[in-house]
């Protein structure tokens, strides 16, 4: 019946055709009824990470396996959109989930190479495979993807299968979806991106990991072009918006720190403390905390504290090279030994690693990990001078492995080094005790223990301001004139051992005001005010501020700061004195929404004038700021005056061998609380103390806090009377004819002072016997302090 050759052949591709229909009819019906249900996408639950924020906004960290920001399509930018489409589906919004004619050319590819190595996936088919399938490339899985891909198709919209893919979607940096990839790659959201910026996230679906930026930029960067080119030719985009999104130059986040500010150690706190409440499921369920941190200040806490650190390591001198490798003279080899030297070191906050290529006593040459050769000179190779010059023994040789750090507008590079020494800082609003700033440690990373909560430490002299306090409930007055002479105190008294107590340089003084004591940190002063007011009335007292009893032994030794405090402690208890008498639990959690914005919890602040309990009276606190006030102007944190503000007020602290240094100080509105120390107690050398090491970096973090902030002192309450006082004497100044016209014409140098006192404790008209000869008081014990009024709540 068919006569000539090609009616066997249209015979046989027709016969092929029926048969082939039949099979993938005969197919699509074995598997149609055995697809899963759609339920996953139609009532679609990313797992959405924890994600912790400041008071005003800024992202501080993030919690959970996987990168998440769920966007909904109508907030998609439409350049978005169109990037995706052109990149991997341009006829997305016309096929029923299988383009027809990708498949026949995938088809007709994979027919020549001999396999199934060319995919045709749809938009709605990587979406079938994403949520329900496997990435392997057979037929029978491609069969299924089709058939689930109509399925969805014939169930969802486009637009909603769309907003599926553009969150479900791996790109890399384990990063799910577009929303997350743009704050990973670029560090802001995907409104706030360019075109050229959507390009390079739409190229990256095909092979994340061969098109990630971070990795290989120059292929990422011929990706995105690609996209650009088919984004002109199906007419999203014209010629002129096609050139200039080439030509941009794109600033890809190179950081492992996703957040918007540092605040590891505030984050974790915040995990830790949401973990306990809600167990495994804060890490899918979207939880958003929003911190009382303020970015600003957290910001100038964390240059502070590293500035600070740095400066010491500056002043004890460079300590050498982390380790020394071999520098081959083949220059392939060489680079192979450098990369293997710096592939498993990490960036440390801003000190990167780096391979010494040479070094003399005017330039040191130092490879980056990114291949990068940078420069040292000038005044960047003082502190390094001995080991460029081989003094000593110590050689600074090519092939050493250091630390680098940019520093200045204009970057010059400099040696650095990890440090030994750690710091921390804490910064509180007194008022309600709202953290502001919290700093645990020099980095987060290398070592997580959080010294602001965990780091149990001797005070020192910051104790002192504590034992003054009490002294004022007990009649003593800051003109109160006690013995700064020899003590030895016996092993009962010190608590073990027989005690010869000296002040900081050894020197004495013969008798002096309470209030100079103070301002000069005077130790034998402070260990006689301790004997007169008894040291278990002291370690009672203390007990208002916010400290365990516990942690401080009923010994003399308590004068001089011998028992053991944390930071946040120390912060707390300052805010006692900054606000006028009140004690505030400090907290860290103001609020915690779900995914869906709901409110969960919200914090219940203890307010001045409100909830928080009245721990002392006026009176002391006012008399205790004015006398930490002059600690700032004219004692041991002078220094601090080169901030220019007089509502400052604070005090050092330095413990035996300096093996811890403070400096806790305040205004009215902000309290913050510096600490330096190992974390293995030893000395930190012999010339450190509280106002070498701690006060700078208050200094620097109070300096920014307090910018553009109006001063404001804190007004005398009422009980006070003011009175002209002899300073020789402590007593009562009864001003002649004489004295009144030196007032008028010399002001404040006049012969004479003022001082303040409570009304029931004036000063003497007469000199009588020094404080310290007698311990005992003489005056009748104030009221004891009754525990129920004081508080104690967790940090959060």
């Amino acid at each position: 019946m068919f006569s000539k050759w090609w009616h066997y052949a249209l015979a046989l591709i027709v016969s092929l055709g029926v048969v082939g229909t039949a099979l993938a009819g005969l197919a699509a019906a074995l598997i149609y009824p055995n697809l899963p249900p759609l339920e996953a996408l139609t009532d679609y639950k990313p797992k959405l990470p924890l994600r912790v924020y400041t008071a005003d906004g800024a992202l501080m960290g993030e919690f959970g396996e996987e990168r998440r920001a769920f966007i909904a399509i109508d907030n998609v930018p439409q350049y978005m959109k169109q990037a995706i489409i052109a990149a991997e589906d341009e006829r997305f919004y016309t096929h029923g989930g299988v383009d027809t004619l990708g498949v026949l050319r995938a088809a007709g590819s994979n027919l020549l190479s001999g396999g199934a190595k060319e995919g045709a996936s749809t938009i709605t088919m990587q979406v079938a495979r994403n949520f329900f399938l496997s990435n392997e490339k057979t037929l029978s899985r491609k069969l299924s993807e089709a058939m689930l891909a109509m399925k969805i198709e014939h169930n969802l919209s486009k637009d909603k299968i769309l907003e599926l893919y553009i969150n479900q979607i791996y790109l890399g940096q384990r990063a799910y979806g577009f929303e997350a990839a743009a704050r990973t790659y670029f560090g802001k959201p995907m409104k706030e991106l360019s075109l050229a910026e959507f390009a390079m996230l739409a190229g990256l679906p095909k092979a994340p990991s061969r098109y990630n930026p971070v990795v290989n930029f120059p292929r990422a960067k011929a990706r995105q072009e690609y996209v650009l080119g088919r984004m002109r030719t199906l007419k999203f985009i014209d010629q002129p918006t096609w050139q200039a999104a080439v030509k941009q130059k794109l600033v890809i986040r190179q950081t492992r720190q996703q957040a918007d500010v540092s605040a590891d150690y505030a984050a974790e706190m915040v995990r830790q403390t949401l973990f306990e409440k809600y167990g495994e499921s804060i890490y899918s369920s979207g939880y958003k905390v929003v911190t009382t941190l303020q970015r600003t200040r957290q910001t100038a806490a964390n240059h502070a504290v590293w500035q600070g650190i740095a400066d010491y390591d500056l002043r004890h001198g460079y300590r050498g090279p982390e380790k020394q490798i071999s520098l081959p003279g083949d220059k392939v080899q060489r680079e192979t030994a450098i990369t293997g030297a710096l592939e498993d070191l990490a960036p440390v906050s801003d000190m990167q690693p780096a391979v010494v290529l040479s070094a003399t006593p005017k330039l040191i040459r130092a490879q980056l990990q990114d291949g990068k050769v940078v420069e040292i000179t000038g005044n960047s190779l003082k502190w390094v001078a001995n080991w460029v010059a081989g003094k000593k023994g110590r050689q600074l040789a090519p092939g050493a492995v250091v630390r680098v750090q940019a520093t200045g507008s204009k970057p010059q590079w400099r040696l650095a080094q990890l440090p030994e020494v750690e710091a921390a800082l804490i910064a509180l609003n007194p008022k309600n005790g709202a953290i502001t700033a919290l700093v645990g440690g020099f980095d987060f990373n290398r070592n997580k223990f959080n010294r602001v909560t965990q780091a149990w430490r001797q005070p020192g002299s910051s104790f002192k301001p504590f034992i003054y306090s009490a002294a004022l409930e007990k009649g003593y007055t800051p003109a109160t004139l006690i013995e700064d002479a020899p003590l030895t105190l016996s092993a009962e008294e010190a608590g073990g051992t027989a005690w010869e107590p000296k002040n900081y340089d050894g020197s004495t003084s013969g008798p002096v005001r309470m209030r100079s004591a103070l301002t000069k940190s005077l130790n034998l002063v402070s260990v006689r005010i301790l004997q007169g007011i008894g040291p278990h009335y002291a370690r009672d007292y203390i007990r208002r501020f916010g400290f365990d009893p516990a942690r401080h032994p009923p010994y003399l030794t308590m004068a001089l700061g011998a028992g053991s405090v944390t930071p946040l402690q120390m912060a707390a208890a300052y805010g006692v004195f900054a606000n006028g008498g009140f004690r505030v639990n400090p907290y860290l959690i103001d609020k915690v929404y779900d995914k869906d914005g709901r409110l969960l919890m919200q914090a219940s602040p203890q307010q001045v004038g409100g909830t928080a309990p009245r721990v002392i009276d006026p009176r002391n606190a006012w008399l205790m700021t004015t006398m930490m006030q002059d600690v700032v102007r004219y004692g041991t944190a002078a220094r601090a005056g080169q901030l220019g503000r007089s509502d400052l007020a604070g005090k050092t602290g330095t413990t035996n061998d300096a093996r811890d240094t403070w400096f806790a100080g305040y205004t009215p509105d902000l309290v913050a609380i510096t600490w330096m120390g190992y974390d293995q107690p030893r000395s930190m050398g012999r010339s450190e103390t509280g106002a070498q090491s701690a006060l700078p970096i208050w200094m620097s973090f109070m300096g920014s806090a307090l910018k553009g902030v109006p001063q404001k002192g804190w007004t005398m309450p009422p009980g006070i009377l003011t009175v002209k006082i002899d300073p020789a004497t402590g007593t009562r100044q009864t001003d002649t004819i004489v004295d009144e016209l030196l007032d008028e014409l010399l002001g404040d140098k006049a012969p004479g002072m003022v001082e303040h006192f409570y009304q029931e404790f004036p000063p003497p008209d007469a000199p009588t016997a020094n404080w310290g000869a007698d311990p005992g008081s003489p005056v009748d014990p104030a009221a004891p302090v009754d525990p129920s009024t004081v508080t104690s709540g967790s940090p959060l």
